[in-house]
């Protein structure tokens, strides 16, 4: 897999560095605040940078206060979704998923609830919305759940102009080095709420911010170290810059792959994928990239618990994803050619 970062963004990636270092702040300074202002411009949401998106998720379960009670996850995701609740003191209730978008399934989480429910993690899968988000969110309202977003997967996703982090309290993008927009390491909180995004950027500074150059202290014993550094902001900032190429990359590839596959995710009028993955069903690839989830990858599979997921087991076994990553280098050939160079 190649990372490509082009030399006029490595050029501009050097001239926000000569700013760290002028400023005399390598950590919680000017640029964080960029990273944030400009990430809040993408997203539309307020934004709050930290360390990962698995930091970000569990600073979000500590403000919704889930110690001691149940948080529902969707079994078919990356371990560290469940591993934030736990460590979050909640205990875990493993949903199903659809099938039609590999993210949580609405009728399977809502019979998950008790009530000890306190919180539902949706996991934006691949790079799309959720399908069911707007029926859980709905459901969350009503029944005073704090809804939370893993976004890790949608940098650029958005579903009739709402992007991944707008329907619940709040959401968490992750920067990790393969994401759609990668900085290595970082991760973003972001929510429509203002005061959960201030409370926020106390509770990852041990309780001090910094306002006008100057740290405030605040009582805060649930605060640790979250933050993110003035290095990694910069690189950030860039990569903003950057992702309207990226995006627009993956999305003339994904034109090509629909011209291929039919048993792939369909997604829903209005809605645009950020393709993190391109998922396809049923189908033998002469090059892939790694599975969005295996089965041995589901947190109650970890945990040694056997469960009735039927969907999520499905497709562990039925899905492969196409390589859609920026810089394939087979991504300037036509549809037909990769046509016969992925299928024979």
């Amino acid at each position: 897999m190649v990372l490509p970062f082009e030399k006029e963004y490595r050029e501009r990636y050097y001239q926000l560095l000569d700013q760290v270092f002028e400023s005399n702040f390598w950590s919680d300074g000017r640029m964080t605040r960029t990273f944030e202002e400009k990430f809040e411009e993408f997203t539309g949401l307020y934004s709050c940078a930290v360390t990962s998106g698995g930091a970000g998720l569990l600073s979000i379960l500590e403000y919704a206060g889930v110690k001691g009670k149940e948080v529902i996850v969707p079994a078919n995701t990356f371990w560290a979704t469940a591993q934030a609740a736990k460590k979050a003191g909640a205990k875990v209730v493993y949903a199903d998923c659809n099938r039609e978008d590999l993210c949580m399934n609405y009728e399977d989480m809502v019979s998950k609830v008790t009530p000890d429910t306190k919180a539902v993690i949706v996991v934006h899968i691949g790079g799309h919305i959720a399908f069911d988000i707007e029926k859980i969110a709905s459901f969350c309202e009503e029944h005073k759940i704090a809804l939370i977003e893993d976004c890790a997967h949608a940098h650029g996703a958005q579903w009739n102009g709402k992007t991944a982090g707008s329907y619940g309290l709040a959401g968490s993008y992750s920067f990790y080095a393969t994401k759609t927009m990668p900085l290595g390491e970082g991760g973003m909180i972001v929510s429509r709420d203002k005061d959960l995004i201030a409370w926020m950027k106390k509770f990852r500074n041990y309780g001090k911010e910094v306002i006008n150059g100057k740290i405030v202290t605040y009582p805060m014993k649930e605060g640790f170290n979250y933050r993110i550094n003035e290095f990694t902001a910069a690189l950030g900032v860039v990569q903003l810059e950057h992702m309207p190429v990226i995006l627009e990359w993956k999305r003339m590839l994904a034109r090509k792959f629909d011209q291929i596959f039919d048993k792939t995710v369909i997604f829903p009028e209005g809605m645009q994928s950020g393709y993190y993955k391109y998922i396809v069903f049923d189908q033998n690839l002469s090059e892939e990239t790694g599975k969005v989830f295996n089965y041995t990858d589901f947190g109650n599979e970890i945990e040694g618990i056997k469960l009735e997921l039927p969907n999520s087991y499905w497709v562990a076994e039925h899905h492969k994803c196409a390589p859609i990553y920026y810089g394939w280098d087979k991504a300037q050939m036509t549809a037909e050619e990769i046509k016969v160079y992925l299928l024979g």
